[in-house]
């Protein structure tokens, strides 16, 4: 009994398991906005299939639609890019963050 007590911790610490990454806002793994070839989409109406491929360009994972005369959060996500529509719902200008 003696020798269970001493090896007890032992034990118990065999099935623990590595802590998780921690969760950071704004951030989704594997996808970090790059604005690359997003200028090629500008003065295209939008769409979703325009909204899926500005996505698939920039390697985003969150879009942020912007319309005209709407004001938008400052906050920084590595992980979105937005875009900004005119008047006549086409694309005007795509950044990233």
């Amino acid at each position: 009994m003696r020798k269970f007590i001493l090896f007890a911790p032992a034990l118990l610490s065999a099935c623990s398991t590595a802590p998780a990454a921690p969760v950071v806002h704004g951030q989704t793994p594997g996808h970090t906005c790059q604005e690359g070839t997003a200028d090629s989409f500008i003065g295209k109406a939008r769409s979703n299939s325009a909204g899926a491929a500005i996505l698939a360009a920039t390697h985003a994972a969150v879009i942020r639609w912007a319309p005209p005369n709407v004001m938008l959060t400052m906050d920084y996500r590595a992980d979105r890019v937005t875009v900004w529509l005119g008047p006549d719902n086409r694309i005007t200008k795509i950044r990233c963050g």
